[in-house]
This record gives C-alpha cells, structure tokens and sequence, in this order.
C-alpha cells in the first residue's frame, strides 16, 4: 500500500473510502457487547443493537463491533458474524465488525468463510478484529472441541487467515469461497504485550482492550509504535484504544450509572455467589480493598455532561496518541444508551 492508500486506516469513510478529514478530527467507535441486564432478556439485548447501531450511524461513528464471549448470560454477542449480518441488513453505511472473534476457538478457514459472506453481501463495510484469548473458560474450551494450547497458533493462524482472504491461494488444494479477494480488513486485538508486538510484526491495526483492561495501555501502545514494521495493508502504526463512557444530561445519573455498572461486573466475578447479596453487600465489596480490581477496570471512563466528557476525551487522548477511541456506552437502559450515543458524537464534533 502506498502512503496516499495508509490515510483509509486513518479515516476510513462508512463506503470504504477515504474521508476528507484533518487529522486533528477524532474518530470514534462503538464496542457493543450487547448486555443483558438483569430485567431484560436475551432477544432484547440483540434487539437493542439496530436502533444503538443506527443511532451511532446517525451521529458519525466510524464503526461498532461486537465481541466474541461465551457462557456469560449477561453477554450476547457470541455469534458475531450472525449479529453483524442482522445489523448490517437494517444500517447502510456505518463499518461493522468483531472486536473481535477469538481466532483460537474456530479454523481460520471457517472466519474466512464467515466473513468472506458478510464483506460480499456489504462491501466496504466488515471489519474483523482478532483476538488470541479464548473469551470463556475452560469448560467453555471443551464444550467448543478446542484447547488452551490451541492460542499458541495465533500468529500462524492469521496469516492462513490473510491468505484465504487475499488473491493468493493458501494451498493448491483449499480456498474459501466467499472470502477469496475480499480482502477484509484485520485488526489485532489485545490487553497486554503480546498482541503489540504480533500487530507491529504483522503490520497491522492495533486496538487495546482498555475499557476493562487499562493497566498495560501505554506500554502496549508504546511497544507497538516502536517496533512496527510496514506492510502491504498499512504502512505507519495505528491505533484504536477503547474507554467507557456514561453520557448523560445529569451528572448525579451518571455517578449513579457508573456504580450500577461496577456492581454488575461484580455479580460477573461472584457468579452464583452473589445471588444472595444486596446492593448495599456489593457496594461494601466495591468500597473494600477486595473491590479494587473491578474498579480499576473501568479507570478509563468518561462519564457526565458533553462538556465533562469532551474534557475527559481529549486528555484521554492527548495520554494515549490514539489515531481512534472506540467506546462501550456502560449504560443499561436503551433510551439512555442512545442519548449517551449521541452525546458523545456531540463532545466530539462540536
């Protein structure tokens, strides 16, 4: 790729073209886990994902993806490339994605196929982030027919990936078909050292996984940067650091938001254990020294007003040298989920 081509990692339009952009404009995501909370079903997660797509369509966000998890009831995202497809069929131009499939859990040649499909049914709009953790446990490992030493094929398993996806074949023998030419784009995911450096091996677009997983950011970052080395997709480093945001009109409902948020990461990590406990018994936890890890999870958070919001972006920002922020709106209910959607498209662009 030439230098002129490096600016659609840079700011991709939702038709796969470059945007006449400067680079001192933001460019912003959405990371949709599609939750589950507690008064809602799962249909209503996944039914909640068209209007926050279009919603986030409508006010300028570049992409929204969504994550591989599995034998998490309050996560329903596990089967990205059908969610995509849904979601693609009701939005026209917005990029969409995984962010991202757990490679080691499925064969290369099956995600190409996967999203082969989706990149010929809405061309210039897939995107397929990569990541090496297997997004459960290790029951959930088995229950998939895979093994925790499977992660150790990351790097080989990508390249096979690239190949299916390209114009050259793998192998004289197999080739996915959808998949072949579409050249999907590949971002490397990650929450520690290792996919920096795989990314800046590969040369490829990097995303840290900060909204849950803040403590190697800058190191991440920094690592990637200095050790990249250009290819054919892109030919300067980028990269994509993910935060939280709670964006509302009134400060107090953010506050409030954001322990309801830390209490239901907490009945996260208690499991069974926590379905006798009140709030209050969480809010002991939280407050206790043994709550300082599900705190910190979420030390990169914007939360308030537009103007508190704009003010926590930008220092983010300014720390991090990130080329792109994509957000995961920690918001429950819908009608504040869209409101916290556009207020951060307002922070943004205003």
């Amino acid at each position: 790729m030439g230098q002129a081509q490096q600016t659609t990692w840079q700011a991709v339009g939702n038709n796969g073209e470059p945007d006449p952009v400067t680079p001192s404009v933001t460019v912003y995501s959405m990371l949709d886990l599609a939750i589950t909370s507690p008064n809602d079903t799962i249909a209503d997660a996944l039914a909640a994902t068209v209007p926050a797509a279009q919603a986030a369509e409508k006010s300028g966000y570049q992409r929204v993806w969504y994550a591989e998890h599995h034998n998490m009831p309050s996560i329903a995202s596990s089967a990205t490339s059908v969610l995509i497809a849904h979601v693609a069929a009701h939005t026209t131009t917005i990029r969409l994605g995984a962010g991202g499939v757990m490679l080691p859990n499925h064969s290369p040649l099956t995600i190409a196929e996967q999203y082969g499909t989706l990149a010929e049914l809405h061309p210039g709009r897939i995107d397929l982030g990569l990541g090496r953790a297997p997004g459960g446990d290790l029951a959930m490992l088995a229950a998939l027919r895979r093994t925790p030493g499977d992660a150790e094929n990351f790097p080989t398993d990508i390249i096979e990936l690239q190949s299916y996806l390209g114009d050259r074949l793998p192998t004289d023998a197999v080739n996915a078909y959808p998949g072949r030419g579409t050249k999907v784009p590949l971002y490397i995911l990650g929450s520690s050292l290792f996919g920096a450096q795989l990314a800046a091996r590969l040369g490829l677009p990097y995303a840290f996984a900060s909204h849950f997983a803040p403590a190697a950011l800058k190191q991440a970052l920094t690592v990637y940067r200095d050790t990249f080395q250009p290819s054919t997709v892109l030919d300067a480093p980028y990269t994509i650091a993910a935060l939280n945001v709670i964006a509302g009109d009134d400060p107090a409902w953010a506050a409030n938001e954001m322990r309801r948020t830390q209490r239901q990461r907490l009945r996260g990590f208690l499991k069974n254990r926590a379905a006798d406990l009140s709030e209050a018994d969480l809010d002991s936890i939280l407050d206790s020294p043994h709550g300082d890890a599900i705190r910190d999870m979420m030390r990169y958070t914007a939360q308030g007003t537009v103007g508190q919001v704009r003010d926590y972006v930008r220092t983010f920002l300014d720390d991090t040298g990130a080329d792109e922020i994509i957000v995961a709106h920690a918001v429950s209910d819908l009608d504040a989920r869209l409101r916290s959607i556009d207020i951060l498209a307002e922070a943004l662009t205003n």
